[in-house]
């Protein structure tokens, strides 16, 4: 169903058995575990899909090698399955990551991690080589279901040198391991909504939508029109991550579940960094006991994070100071790597949902997952506090389960081997590869290269972009020509993305369906460009897409440290090809 006909749908009739408020990656896992037990459920969010928190991680999927120190035996056993599970379920956005652990010396930090162990404070500025071999060894051990990546290994002395030339010369040994990444979050989130609401016809969604409170059975929300609407559910999840204890006082009640702590991270322009990584991540500890990390990430170099406790998510941003934080951390490990703040292309900033802790250190509390369950009014309400995108698709399966419980039905498919979105029949071997790219490079006027970008864009849906950028519009745009501001994406790609993923705001295109302002290319011509084929396939009017422009332009200050300077005042569809007419088309199409 498009936005309108949900909309419709739900005043026409509002009752859903399930109500899913806040569309992060917790909310987004759950809502396609339950349509595809064929539970009617409703998912909303105030912002974008996947937009909060979930679009603000390290980006990686990991088995979670500091769970060990505090004895979280289960957590990492957890993790790793599911780092392992995602490497096959969404093999278009989660890689592997080979991760280099470099170390000082050969008994430090022993005594620190017992304390650690034992849940005592205790710093540790210099994990050894002894302690790191036995805490990796373990890792390997609980990471042995589902296996597709190899065990750890030892580089010691010279042949640090060799590796990494400019590493900082106490370091005597590199441990090498394998963990994963994920390179488009905000995408995976999103195919989790696509993927219900194309399985079940009773699951929907809605971004941008407000809850204003609950009373007499109903929860009501307002769209950005001011239009209200009801929900009438039997149950409802709160997965709003730092907000949800806000949300449950706009239900009735106050709780104070959530503790958050916030993690900024940047996006760097530091080639001679870059190179030297070889695609490894750099995963070490900083003389105040802070774990931090470095890897190659879209050309760049991503750079994280902090952990500062944060009372109001509203306001999470990466401030100067934390960039600072970050930079010196680069030069403490790479002292001769000239790092500043002019290399930052990007930054970003969200609150970790973890559970309320009186812990001195933020780090030392629990990323585990818990469902929290309050009766606000007549509704059982359950909170799922803490998680992480590791474990997004186990957490899922825990509460679906109880959901199912709850509602008298059972599980009917099984969602451990199951792909997600653009993994979907991904091509695995280098027969089946060649024949995707044959076909789709077909598509795509005879272009090979353009072929193998879609695929790693979009994974197997790739075809349908492509499919999509081979026709000729209604009102006769080219869709294969390539932007003029970055000639990677075609103007059939934004056309695809406003068209069918469920897009309400430029925004919606640059940071999270397209990983183009992550990917540092953010700038005022990008924009421009981009917002003149969005007013295209959404028939926007002039001045709605100029009020688009000026929000993305003070998001990407506000939030990402980007100045977005405007294009000499001129109108948008002003930097579009001057072959295309900026009027509106039709948008009934054969969706793809």
């Amino acid at each position: 169903m498009t936005r309108q006909q949900t909309l419709e749908r739900l005043r026409a009739d509002p009752a859903v058995s399930v109500l899913i408020i806040g569309a992060g990656i917790n909310g987004a896992g759950l809502f396609r575990d339950l349509a595809l037990q064929g539970v009617d459920t409703l998912i909303v969010d105030k912002q974008d899909f996947c937009a909060g928190a979930s679009a603000a991680p390290s980006r990686l999927i990991h088995g979670g090698l500091k769970y060990l120190e505090t004895g979280e035996f289960r957590l990492v056993a957890q993790s790793t399955r599911e780092r392992n599970l995602l490497l096959r379920n969404a093999p278009h956005v989660v890689h592997p990551l080979r991760t280099a652990m470099p170390t000082h010396s050969w008994w430090g930090g022993i005594w620190p991690s017992i304390q650690r162990f034992f849940r005592r404070p205790a710093k540790i500025d210099d994990r050894g080589i002894l302690i790191s071999e036995v805490g990796l060894t373990l890792y390997d051990f609980f990471g042995r279901h589902f296996r597709s990546m190899p065990r750890h290994s030892l580089m010691l002395g010279r042949r640090v040198r060799e590796s990494l030339p400019d590493i900082r010369r106490d370091v005597r040994a590199l441990h090498t391991y394998y963990d994963a990444a994920i390179s488009q979050a905000e995408r995976l989130g999103y195919e989790l909504i696509d993927d219900g609401c194309r399985t079940h016809r009773g699951a929907m969604a809605l971004n941008h939508v407000t809850l204003t409170g609950g009373e007499g059975g109903a929860v009501s929300f307002n769209d950005e029109d001011g239009n209200a609407f009801t929900v009438r559910p039997q149950l409802i999840v709160n997965a709003g991550g730092a907000w949800i204890d806000e949300i449950n006082r706009r239900l009735g009640r106050g709780t104070q579940h959530i503790g958050g702590t916030k993690g900024g991270h940047l996006i760097v322009d530091v080639p001679i960094l870059r190179d030297q990584l070889d695609g490894r991540m750099i995963y070490f500890g900083t003389p105040d006991g802070r774990i931090c990390l470095i890897y190659p990430f879209m050309n760049h170099v991503l750079v994280g994070a902090t952990d500062i406790r944060c009372p109001d998510p509203d306001q999470a941003v990466c401030e100067d100071a934390e960039r600072d934080y970050m930079l010196e951390a680069v030069r403490y490990l790479f002292p001769d790597v000239p790092i500043g703040p002019d290399q930052v292309r990007y930054r970003y900033s969200g609150v970790r949902p973890l559970p309320r802790s009186d812990a001195a250190d933020p780090g030392q509390i629990s990323r585990d997952h818990a469902i929290v369950e309050d009766r606000i009014q007549d509704w059982p309400v359950l909170s799922l506090v803490g998680g992480k995108w590791t474990t997004f698709r186990g957490f899922a399966e825990e509460v679906a389960d109880d959901v199912l419980a709850r509602l008298g039905c059972r599980r009917e498919i099984d969602t451990r081997e199951l792909a997600i979105g653009g993994g979907k029949d991904y091509p695995r071997d280098a027969i089946s590869r060649e024949a995707w790219l044959a076909r789709v490079t077909a598509l795509c006027d005879g272009d090979r290269h353009r072929a193998i970008t879609l695929l790693s864009r979009y994974g197997t849906r790739g075809e349908a972009v492509g499919r999509h950028c081979a026709r000729m519009s209604a009102d006769g745009v080219c869709r294969q020509r390539p932007l003029n501001s970055m000639t990677d994406y075609r103007v059939g790609e934004i056309d695809f993305v406003c068209r069918f993923e469920r897009v309400e705001h430029l925004a919606d295109v640059l940071f999270r369906r397209l990983p183009i302002a992550l990917s540092g290319q953010l700038d005022g011509v990008v924009v421009e460009e981009v917002a003149s084929h969005c007013r295209r396939a959404l028939e926007w009017s002039e001045s709605r897409c100029r009020d688009e422009i000026e929000a993305v332009r003070e998001v990407a200050l506000r939030a990402h440290g980007v100045s977005l300077a405007p294009i000499c005042g001129e109108p948008p569809e002003a930097v579009a090809a001057a072959t295309e007419d900026p009027g509106t088309s039709s948008a009934q199409e054969i969706t793809p």
